[in-house]
């Protein structure tokens, strides 16, 4: 009778172990934002939406040929920017994440190729670069939610 009632227990907990493994448990993704989330968010985005205010200065000293003040508008000012945009991009629902972090990236590259426009002194990729850093931060704050 010992053995029977041990064989019993085994095979109920071979069936346990079994039915668990087995499940699958769906993350709950959020449908949309709480008012907290989109406080914080808001935070953010308008830090970055100042800093998006700011490019024109940029573009004078990019037009004005002033190199190293170019080099330093991009590390002061703009040397948080990507900070602030990860934290936007890991805040935002899950299917605007990736193409918030693709902007995001996007637009990073874009401050890096103006910054080494600005140490070879080449105006034209500073331009250019210049008009790419400023579309991909408007699509980037396209993304954010409204409060």
């Amino acid at each position: 009778m010992v053995k029977y009632r041990s064989a019993i227990a085994f095979l109920l907990m071979l069936v346990a172990v079994t039915l668990v493994s087995c499940s699958s448990v769906e993350q709950a993704k959020p449908l949309s934002y709480t008012s907290v989330q989109i406080e914080e968010i808001q935070i953010y985005a308008a830090e970055v939406s100042a800093l998006r205010d700011r490019l024109p200065e940029l573009a004078t000293l990019i037009q004005q040929e002033d190199w190293t003040f170019v080099r330093n508008f991009i590390h002061g000012p703009f040397g948080e920017l990507r900070t602030k945009l990860a934290y936007i991009s890991r805040s935002l629902l899950p299917g605007d994440q990736a193409k918030a972090r693709e902007q995001a990236n996007e637009t990073f590259r874009s401050l890096v190729a103006i910054d080494a426009a600005a140490e070879k002194e080449d105006y034209k990729l500073a331009v250019r670069s210049l008009d790419k850093t400023i579309k991909g931060l408007d699509s980037f704050l396209e993304l954010v939610p409204q409060g």
